[in-house]
């Protein structure tokens, strides 16, 4: 009987140990510097969490090779809540970014829930001889060759837009890699380079001071924001089902126990509602994910389409990482 009352006492303090959580600080990693989009949604993710954790909520910069080092860092740690992942499209796209992949996107992670959308904007210098989308791609179809489309690094939102813009027009256009955002943009005010096509975070400042000039967005429906609300989709525009967003998710290490998910999951959800949060991801041209892909399962089954749909296009670019 002694094993079986040391089993039954041992089951009832780690069920004990569950419903207390979290006891302890809880850790977001951001597999990115400080400073960029993904780490300003986890700190004001991270603001709204303590409120409904009732715990404090610590974030973690783990940057270095487009965001696989952060990741993997949580798929090894330990599955009890206290360290989790916050991370975008890469999650999706470095299965065929990276041929050796030190973690399986698929099968080492709970996924906890999708936090936000960001649309993309096809953007020029402001000496382009083209006012609208229709004038552009006349002029793209007319410099073929001689065309150069920047972005922020391999791996990065405005890497991936570019390529599935590139084959969108069947035109293949001289890429500029920069090492983020910040020097890409710089040249393309300048005017080194022609094209690039970003994050709404990062172009609706230029956008709005009329310094780069604006031809579409990157999703199915136009924006409701001011400065880009006039802006046509590239669906409408001639390039059928073209739907490029950035989106944030929050995962765990597999083998997370169900309650503390549950948990996790709750309090995503509850600091989704808080309208500061949503007042915060407005300003940043974000939209709160509001749907089905809120719970885990969905979450995943989108994360999937997502690796089905970019792996052709980066194949097919043939731009790898080792």
């Amino acid at each position: 009987m002694k094993p079986l009352i040391c089993a039954a006492l041992m089951i009832g303090t780690a069920a004990a140990a569950l419903a207390d959580y979290p006891e302890k600080p809880v850790t977001i990693v951001v597999p990115f510097a400080a400073g960029g989009p993904t780490d300003k949604v986890a700190r004001d993710l991270g603001d709204v969490l303590r409120k409904q954790l009732n715990q404090t909520v610590i974030i973690e910069n783990v940057g270095g090779a487009g965001g696989t080092l952060g990741a993997a860092k949580v798929a090894k740690a330990s599955p009890d809540g206290y360290t989790v992942l916050l991370h975008h499209i890469g999650m999706a796209t470095a299965p065929a970014l990276y041929r050796k992949l030190p973690y399986s996107v698929q099968n080492d992670f709970e996924y906890l829930g999708m936090v936000n959308e960001v649309p993309m904007t096809l953007i020029g210098r402001s000496t382009l001889p083209a006012s609208n989308y229709a004038e552009l791609r006349k002029w793209i179809d007319a410099n073929k060759g001689r065309i150069n489309l920047a972005n922020a690094g391999l791996g990065a939102a405005s890497h991936l837009c570019g390529l599935l813009f590139q084959q969108a027009v069947a035109v293949d256009m001289t890429t500029v890699p920069y090492k983020g955002t910040a020097p890409a943009m710089t040249d393309l005010l300048g005017g080194q380079v022609d094209l690039l096509c970003d994050q709404t975070t990062n172009t609706t400042q230029q956008i709005e001071a009329g310094k780069v000039k604006a031809f579409a967005v990157s999703t199915l429906q136009r924006l409701k924001t001011p400065a880009l609300a006039k802006l046509p989709t590239l669906d409408e525009s001639g390039l059928k089902g073209f739907n490029v967003s950035i989106w944030h998710g929050l995962y765990a290490p597999k083998g997370t126990p169900k309650p503390v998910i549950d948990k996790l999951n709750a309090a995503l959800r509850a600091a989704l509602k808080d309208p500061e949060f949503i007042k915060r991801e407005a300003a940043l041209g974000a939209v709160v994910v509001t749907d089905s892909r809120l719970g885990s399962a969905e979450h995943k089954k989108f994360v999937e389409a997502e690796i089905a749909k970019w792996a052709p296009a980066i194949k097919a670019a043939g731009q790898y990482a080792d």
